[in-house]
């Protein structure tokens, strides 16, 4: 039964009686919602008892909407199971119960009237092919009272007063991740607030690269290492620790704990898809950071279509291989030792099945000469944000990559090895955009606590705390979808449906956070002098890279269809 939520609001305590009750019997209902909106879009898409791509692309908002919707109710499923765990240990306290009751009532909300995908875009029900029925379990008591009360402007103000009260904690709400890991975090944190913060919006603003004795640090703690197997020289961690140190890091600046990543995908590629030989002597480099390594995938007119790729590798009468093509948006290229190169090395094949995998050395450049290396020439992408790294356009000529240096020594391998990456590299993104959100909140809450108007600080408005409470909640749902994913790939389980979503997700929170983060700071925010206007500016990338959000849905879809 529906009930005024404007009168029970206002005679209400803050946290619901049975949250946790209330909570779990709106999980069947999202996902009864979620089977029938998957039987809508597959009747629409499917062509002769088998699911259609052309139709797929016919019917794009619906297999989109499909895709979001259920990573709206993936996400509710994991803070049911968050909020659950920190009950039976004793930690449910009043701000993970605001949390909780606010992402439910929130989505719960969105999920009926309209999921939003992007500040322009929004999907309904009707365009899954839905009508009112398909909300008929929503009727419930359970659904309704968290519908009216959970997500009220008193839960939002109540929970900002905590988040003021609690600001030495690293965290807005217990992560639910275990000591081992908070530890980590704690180490992390505090290397971001001494070496990176200080000194990440100077980098950016001069467009350098972040300095190598960073670098060296890291190297030092262990972060290139961290998930490669200990007999290979590194710590053999979880991809959970990986996600920690890069939410810490990237909360300090993105560029810094995106480092990480190109070790961690090259470690991939060469764990999953390597030779004895070659894990042998490439792992343990990466691990010490001895060497530096960039991903070469993208082309100009390729973007995300990576079968479509034209740059050539042919074998040379020696055995090794002579490279010629153009790459683009090429991450970190210039400082690297090692290229994870894609290139074509059957010539009459036009999709993914003449791809390679090489690991093409090249010396590393400097500011005077980024590429030394013969055959190899680049220049530099002048970018709004992410720069600490920065972006290059490459081009081979006749580039030598030695025979041994195949990876897995099996040419036509290359799409399928890279593919075998992607359910890391997005859960590293995902967590990468939990850093970013909880920087543009970090800054945002203290613009707002500091910044006095008409004789009182922002925070003090409505509307203004409504959005910090709204950082908080949105990164708690992301990092527990991101959190989820990685235990999943750690315990052997194939997940890149849940990477994916925490992915999709993610992307979204933090480009949210950054631009309500700006709202706060007003005219302010808009100045470059702003940590601000650097944040908003780095999270924009995140929609793109790793699989823009429409393709990341795309993918999604055809999993949930398939």
């Amino acid at each position: 039964m529906a009930h005024d939520g404007q009168d029970i609001a206002m005679a209400q305590p803050t946290i619901l009686d049975d949250l946790l009750a209330l909570t779990g019997a709106a999980v069947a209902p999202v996902e009864t919602v979620l089977e029938r909106a998957k039987t809508s879009v597959a009747d629409l898409v499917t062509v002769d008892g088998r699911v259609s791509g052309a139709e797929i692309e016919a019917h794009q908002t619906a297999a989109h909407g499909l895709a979001w919707l259920a990573t709206y109710v993936e996400s509710l499923r994991q803070m049911q199971n968050w909020a659950t765990r920190l009950q039976e240990q004793g930690q449910f306290g009043e701000v993970e119960q605001l949390i909780h009751q606010i992402a439910f009532g929130e989505y719960l909300h969105q999920i009926a009237g309209g999921i939003q995908m992007n500040q322009g875009e929004m999907v309904r029900l009707q365009d899954l092919g839905l009508g009112w029925d398909a909300l008929s379990g929503f009727q419930c008591s359970e659904v309704q009272t968290l519908m009216a009360r959970g997500n009220s402007q008193a839960a939002r103000t109540r929970l900002v007063e905590l988040m003021q009260e609690r600001a030495a904690e690293i965290t807005v709400g217990r992560s639910g991740l275990d000591d081992e890991l908070e530890m980590i975090r704690e180490q992390f944190r505090r290397f971001a607030v001494e070496k990176v913060e200080p000194f990440a919006h100077e980098w950016h603003l001069k467009d350098e690269l972040i300095p190598i004795e960073i670098i060296e640090e890291l190297a030092e703690m262990g972060v290139f290492g961290l998930t490669i197997p200990e007999e290979f020289g590194g710590f053999g961690l979880s991809k959970a620790s990986m996600c920690v140190v890069s939410e810490e890091l990237s909360r300090g600046y993105i560029g810094v704990g995106s480092l990480g990543t190109r070790s961690e995908i090259a470690a991939e590629l060469i764990l999953a898809g390597g030779t004895q030989e070659q894990k042998e002597k490439w792992l343990p480099r990466l691990a010490s950071a001895e060497t530096l390594p960039t991903a070469v995938f993208t082309e100009p007119n390729t973007g995300s279509d990576l079968g479509a790729l034209r740059t050539r590798a042919v074998r040379d009468d020696n055995g090794d291989w002579k490279v010629t093509g153009n790459k683009t948006w090429i991450t970190h290229a210039a400082r690297t030792h090692v290229m994870t190169l894609l290139a074509r090395t059957v010539p009459d094949t036009t999709d993914h099945r003449g791809l390679s995998m090489f690991l093409a050395e090249k010396e590393p450049g400097t500011d005077e000469h980024p590429f030394p290396t013969e055959g190899m020439t680049g220049g530099e992408i002048e970018v709004l944000g992410y720069r600490g790294m920065k972006e290059y356009e490459l081009g081979f000529d006749n580039f030598h990559v030695k025979g041994e240096n195949l990876l897995g020594g099996e040419e036509g391998k290359g799409f399928k090895q890279l593919m075998e990456t992607f359910e890391s590299a997005r859960i590293q993104t995902a967590a990468r955009a939990i850093g970013v959100a909880q920087s543009a909140l970090d800054v945002a809450m203290k613009y707002a606590i500091d910044r006095k108007q008409f004789g009182k600080p922002l925070i003090a408005f409505p509307r203004v705390s409504s959005k910090l409470a709204m950082m908080a909640v949105e990164i708690m749902v992301a990092r527990q979808l991101t959190y989820f994913s990685a235990w999943e790939k750690d315990n052997g389980r194939r997940c890149d449906l849940e990477a994916g979503m925490a992915k999709l997700l993610g992307a979204r929170v933090a480009w949210a956070a950054a631009d309500n983060g700006l709202q706060i700071h007003g005219g302010n925010g808009f100045a470059l002098e702003y940590t601000i206007s650097r944040i908003l500016c780095d999270a924009r990338i995140l929609n793109i890279f790793e699989g823009a959000a429409e393709i990341q849905a795309q993918v999604i879809a055809r999993r949930l269809l398939g």
